[in-house]
């Protein structure tokens, strides 16, 4: 019997992404600029098909060419006749959705392979007996034999996304393991070439040297500068006694898809800046060139206060086992104008709130650079999942001199986080009460907090290729009582020195800051809650992360002893904090549930949250602001590894309750969105039902013109590569 973890139920939540009405009060121009970059969003997505498993691309054409080709009552009829019982053929339709949402076979939120839950001979059956056979056997038979297997298998190696031995990914060659991530990114740093857009790949030359491909993802695949092209680094390097190949063309069928939109999208423009930022962006998908999307990025920055907002290109690198490659995202969202004006007043009061932070003057940034924090209603998400909220872009030279921007996605928050107190676990029935109540307006709080003053607060210590340095050299570490000794030196950043700690370290800190802030009434006030509301909110607000910690256990492989989501780690890191400051803050006390089964409860001591709470978490936030701030990596690893250790030794027991946790765990929400096409002149726009049939038939409308031309694009890219994984 397969494990749960490894499966998607069929009564798993699926809800509706509306911006109907938000959609429907845009000019004209402005839904053309939504549809060009929601178009080219769409397209970009498919690259994370080919950035999480080898099998992924094959088994989305399988689906993509089984739902075309027949609507879905007819394959309904078809699965009957094969044998399928209505809960498998629900099942398969899950599956779909799921692969759909998560653009491959591995959670987004966690990176666990899910598998179909039905028989594979039935589902080999249902594809044998289709309309899509009967049109072409021959490729729905080869489609078949690349993934058929894969689409079931939980060898350990593919129960996760992860690197060489410990997991599958498609950033590298099947053959990687870290210490050729390690090796490679010592080059990359060196050339001064970002990760962020490449993939590597490694194979043995016939006379036995290893040889390593740098893959740029780009329309373009020649190699040579082109006309006026400056920085290009494509070529042939020997580094310590291997060869590193730097070449271009990645996704390049893609890639051209993408950049044909933002082309379109250029006409429909609102302001001179956005032209600029589609012109750099453009540039960047066709050359391969990170700089250009550094360009383009400042350009959206100073694009104040957008009606239609945006942003595309590789952005996170959460599901990099190694922690330095963007998967590609492309988002379009409607701003909310009343939302919004809660933020503004936040950006407002940031710099009078950010002294309030605990860490000495100079590790602040010497300016802050107020950003646009907006409330957004999303039109178009497109990766392989959609967030609550952003701070972006993630270049930190640009962070720090230029600026950034912080979202919020209202609509994803309205749906995403709401549950049923019958499926509220680990809280007592009256916390499960102000929990259903407040979780919503809490979450708003530590969203606005969390990206606006965590992800944007705090100052890298840099000496530039001059030798100058952006701090005194004189400055004490108040955490040694000495001298700084560490900073970043030329081309070394926080994702390339903190490597695989970096996203869920800086989730954490991030986590911290809207703990630690959530406590001033200011705040609180800003958000429109004072008295007896503003203590419920901060409650709420600490409960809902110590809930969140226990539940983070879900994300963690004692096999592997890893973790596979960076929040959830962070969670967890911060309940081991609130647990290890002790008189009676945090309590988990595992019990038996009224079904007989393994249990337990959660406890915070709301009179002690301003007192034990905030000096733990004030302690602990201002060491991981330090140590990054110094680029102390040693210490940096040594803390925070300690905090997420998972064993067994009482009296947390967090190995039994990580079983408790499995037990009843909830599956996370998918999302249906909407789709735009254009028909006489016109913009229209098109819901679906909140369902897995309705998210499966978004995706076959979605790419209803040239669905043959991307499925065998997707076919060619992954053949080519096949090689790499033994396919």
């Amino acid at each position: 019997m397969v494990d749960s973890q490894y499966l998607l139920p069929n009564d798993i939540g699926i809800s509706l992404l509306d911006c109907k009405d938000a959609f429907q009060l845009l000019s004209k121009e402005e839904k053309l600029y939504a549809h060009y970059i929601s178009r080219a969003s769409w397209y970009g997505g498919l690259v994370v098909l080919l950035q999480t498993s080898p099998e992924s691309p094959a088994i989305y054409v399988l689906l993509q060419k089984l739902f075309r080709a027949q609507p879905l009552p007819q394959l309904q009829e078809r699965a009957t006749a094969v044998g399928m019982t209505c809960e498998e053929y629900q099942a398969f339709l899950v599956y779909a959705a799921g692969v759909y949402s998560n653009m491959g076979n591995y959670k987004s939120f966690g990176d666990t392979k899910f598998v179909p839950n039905l028989p594979q001979e039935k589902l080999k059956e249902l594809v044998w007996q289709s309309k899509a056979f009967e049109k072409n056997p021959d490729e729905m038979e080869r489609l078949w034999q690349v993934c058929g297997d894969r689409m079931f298998s939980l060898e350990d190696r593919q129960k996760q996304l992860g690197l060489g031995a410990k997991g599958t990914t498609a950033y590298f060659s099947g053959n990687c393991d870290l210490k050729d991530a390690e090796l490679a990114q010592k080059f990359l740093d060196f050339k001064g070439i970002s990760a962020y857009n490449t993939r590597l790949f490694k194979t043995v030359g016939d006379n036995g040297k290893t040889i390593y491909e740098v893959r740029l993802a780009s329309v373009i695949k020649e190699d040579a500068p082109l006309k006026g092209e400056l920085g290009n680094q494509c070529g042939v390097y020997e580094f310590e006694g291997v060869t590193f190949k730097v070449c271009r063309g990645d996704y390049s069928p893609l890639m051209k898809k993408v950049v044909e939109n933002l082309e379109k999208a250029k006409d429909h423009a609102s302001t001179p800046n956005v032209e600029k930022m589609l012109l750099h962006y453009n540039r960047s998908f066709t050359t391969g060139s990170i700089d250009a999307h550094k360009e383009g990025s400042k350009h959206w920055i100073r694009d104040e206060g957008p009606i239609v907002e945006s942003y595309i290109g590789f952005i996170e690198s959460y599901r990099d086992p190694y922690g330095s490659r963007g998967e590609f995202e492309g988002f379009v969202a409607v701003v909310n104008k009343d939302m919004s004006a809660k933020f503004t007043q936040l950006v407002a009061s940031a710099e009078r709130l950010l002294p309030q932070l605990p860490w000495p003057q100079p590790f602040e940034k010497d300016r802050f650079l107020k950003p646009d924090f907006t409330s957004l209603d999303v039109l178009t998400f497109a990766g392989s999942g959609i967030p609550a909220g952003i701070n972006i872009p993630n270049y930190d030279d640009i962070r720090q001199t230029v600026g950034f921007k912080n979202v919020s996605l209202g609509n994803v928050l309205a749906v995403a986080y709401h549950t049923q107190k019958e499926k509220l676990t680990f809280l007592e029935d009256n916390d499960k009460d102000l929990y259903i109540k407040w979780k919503g307006p809490s979450f708003e709080v530590q969203v606005g907090l969390h990206e606006l003053l965590g992800h944007g607060s705090g100052k890298l210590f840099v000496q530039d290729d001059k030798g100058k340095f952006n701090f005194d050299t004189g400055l004490v570490n108040p955490e040694t009582g000495e001298e700084v000794k560490s900073w970043y030196k030329q081309g070394e950043t926080w994702d390339s020195k903190f490597s695989t700690i970096a996203s869920t370290y800086e989730e954490c800190r991030a986590e911290c800051v809207g703990l630690y802030l959530c406590l001033s009434r200011e705040i609180l006030k800003i958000f429109g809650h004072e008295g007896a509301d503003a203590d419920d909110v901060i409650y709420v607000n600490w409960l809902t992360m110590v809930r969140a910690g226990v539940l983070g256990l879900e994300f963690y492989t004692p096999e592997t002893q890893k973790w596979r989501q960076a929040h959830m780690q962070a969670r967890f890191v911060i309940l081991r904090v609130l647990l290890e400051a002790g008189e009676g803050l945090v309590t988990v006390r595992q019990t038996t549930g009224g079904d007989g089964k393994p249990d337990a409860i959660i406890t915070l001591d709301r009179e002690k949250i301003a007192t034990v709470g905030k000096a733990a978490i004030e302690a602990f936030l201002r060491k991981l602001q330090v140590y990054k701030s110094t680029a102390d990596v040693e210490a940096g690893r040594a803390l925070y590894s300690s905090y997420s250790r998972v064993t067994d030794a009482e009296p947390e027991r967090y190995l039994t309750l990580r079983h408790t946790v499995l037990l009843r765990k909830e599956s996370r929400k998918m999302f249906v969105q909407a789709n735009t096409r254009i028909e006489g002149g016109d913009i229209q726009f098109q819901s679906y039902e909140a369902s897995a049939a309705g998210l499966i038939s978004s995706f076959v409308e979605r790419f209803s013109e040239d669905g043959d031309e991307l499925e065998t694009c997707l076919q060619e890219l992954s053949c080519r590569d096949s090689k790499h994984w033994g396919i």
